[in-house]
């Protein structure tokens, strides 16, 4: 049998799994706007999401016939687990691909995540929504001049207690000489 043209992750599953995980976190993610999983399925779910971004931006019938035949439908809860009066189609069209209007692709991040799954260690990443503008926390020069700074405040906190311990020694030293000179004379 030859493995020819064949796209997508396993996972680990049979098809009919694989694809409900896949429908299931990609309704999360466009819901709360993030999900926490592994890094194979985030990128699993990550192509999938963007497929479906693109097709949404087109706002019109075929494009949500298109989606709700990719996904399905399911409606939205709030916190006390009542129905909202929408469902994930509805808020994907809504909200989430005008968010996205005038972006090209590159709709989801992927941040790995620095703490593991207990059960099998497996490494966490999260999944996120590029909704909301992130600025950059510095460049490179900016980083640099703290790595500088901290440098220097290390050195001046060395060379304050080199100078403490050279001053403790004078006094002590110059007590052992009277000592020498009092024995000396006695």
């Amino acid at each position: 049998m030859s493995s020819h043209m064949l796209r997508g992750r396993q996972l680990s599953r049979d098809t009919e799994h694989r694809k409900a995980l896949r429908r299931n976190l990609v309704q999360s993610l466009f819901e709360h706007g993030k999900v926490r999983t592994t890094l194979p399925k985030a990128k699993e779910v990550r192509a999938f999401a963007e497929k479906l971004i693109t097709i949404a931006r087109k706002k019109d019938l075929t494009a949500r016939r298109r989606v709700i035949s990719m996904m399905r439908d399911r409606r939205l809860v709030d916190e006390e687990q009542e129905f909202t009066g929408q469902t994930v189609v509805q808020k994907l069209f809504d909200e989430v691909a005008p968010a996205f209007a005038d972006r090209t692709g590159g709709y989801t991040r992927i941040i790995k995540l620095s703490d593991y799954r207990i059960g099998d260690a497996g490494s966490l990443v999260l999944l996120q929504l590029l909704t909301e503008e992130s600025k950059p926390r510095g460049t490179s020069r900016r980083s640099a001049g703290l790595r500088r700074k901290r440098n220097e405040r290390r050195h001046q906190f060395a060379s304050k207690i080199a100078k403490k311990d050279k001053g403790e020694k004078a006094p002590e030293a110059a007590q052992a000489e009277q000592k020498e000179g009092d024995q000396s004379n006695a």
